[in-house]
């Protein structure tokens, strides 16, 4: 993984145990909030670290599901080509004509802005402790031990192999519900491309990883505006956990991928998902397709909302190179050798950086 400037850690003991601690929904809301608090000041911009927007030459790859999954055998080979390209030269890419319609795209965004919507009170009863709880609702990272908070509040919940969601607001579950099962489907036929485009077969992955057991999280960030998005963070720069993140968002841009040795814009396309790699891709492909680096920064204009979808392998897979992509030079199952919920939780511990 590429280095990149460090930034203040998110997750260290708090400097303020008395700190009262406030939704960044409800501080955004405030009235005549002008600045800032001090425990939000995330970090100095530096010239190096501004983003950019992608070259025309060296763009964030565009690939076409319905090619993907085409009858034609050129179509698809073309496309599982294009695939490959983009996860390893950037590990991210746009997807278009992935099937999941623009209506139920738009009733999932309602429904969580909806939840976001509720009384702290309500929200508050969803407060996880631990990664691994089915539903969470948070603010920043971890707001008890945070140093430094991120301009975000979000909500997290398993929905696979058991689907769980939050009664409130009344509908979303099942709307969640139908959305997750489509891109439960959306996931597995990309990582039949993934896999074939590894040179692996399609069927490599869904039975390595035990894809009938996969752990899926969705979740859905709230990043209010903020009224000195120069000084606050959204997230701070990391990689995810699973295999594929499919991320959905509104049309305010937020997201910066790392690519090339600097931060580059992910503008937003309409009715388009994101797509980019994540840790135990890296593993599998020994290295060969990275567990991407990005972030999301903040705007003082309007509210971002990012819904991603994390496919994982089976909680208890110990995820290892695949055979054919080890050479004998390196091998990353040394680097890391834990079932996959193991090292979910090694990862948020704060043990586990990715340089």
């Amino acid at each position: 993984m590429d280095t990149v400037s460090p930034v203040a850690p998110p997750h260290q003991e708090a400097s303020s145990p008395q700190l009262k601690i406030t939704s960044a929904k409800t501080l955004a809301e405030s009235t005549n909030l002008a600045s800032i608090p001090s425990h939000y000041a995330f970090t100095t911009p530096t010239s190096g670290d501004q983003a950019v927007h992608p070259d025309h030459d060296d763009s964030i790859p565009v690939i076409d599901f319905s090619l993907l999954s085409s009858s034609n055998p050129d179509q698809r080979c073309k496309a599982v080509s294009d695939l490959a390209k983009a996860c390893e030269d950037w590990g991210i890419f746009m997807l278009i004509n992935h099937g999941v319609p623009e209506s139920q795209m738009k009733a999932t965004v309602d429904a969580l802005m909806g939840f976001f919507d509720l009384t702290e009170e309500e929200k508050n009863e969803f407060q996880g402790k631990h990664l691994l709880d089915p539903i969470m609702y948070g603010t920043s990272f971890r707001a008890s031990v945070d140093k430094v908070f991120l301009w975000r509040d979000f909500l997290k919940m398993m929905v696979y192999p058991k689907f769980h969601c939050p009664p409130e607001p009344e509908g979303m579950s099942e709307v969640l519900a139908e959305y997750t099962g489509k891109l439960r489907k959306l996931a597995r036929e990309l990582l039949k491309g993934v896999s074939e485009s590894l040179g692996l077969g399609p069927g490599y992955i869904d039975e390595a990883m035990n894809m009938d057991s996969s752990l899926q999280i969705l979740a859905a960030n709230l990043y209010p505006p903020c009224p000195q998005p120069e000084l606050a963070m959204g997230l701070p720069p990391h990689s995810d956990y699973g295999l594929l993140t499919i991320l959905m968002q509104n049309d305010i841009g937020g997201l910066q991928v790392h690519h090339g040795g600097k931060w580059v814009k992910v503008d937003p396309i309409p009715n388009a998902f994101v797509v980019n790699t994540a840790d135990q891709l890296e593993i599998m492909s020994n290295g060969k397709y990275k567990g991407v680096l990005h972030r999301a920064v903040v705007s003082n204009k309007a509210t971002r909302i990012s819904i991603p979808f994390s496919t994982g392998p089976s909680p208890d897979t110990v995820v290892v190179p695949a055979e054919q992509l080890v050479d004998g030079k390196h091998n990353q199952a040394t680097d890391i050798s834990m079932n996959y919920k193991e090292y979910m939780e090694f990862k948020q511990s704060g043990v586990l950086h990715k340089g």
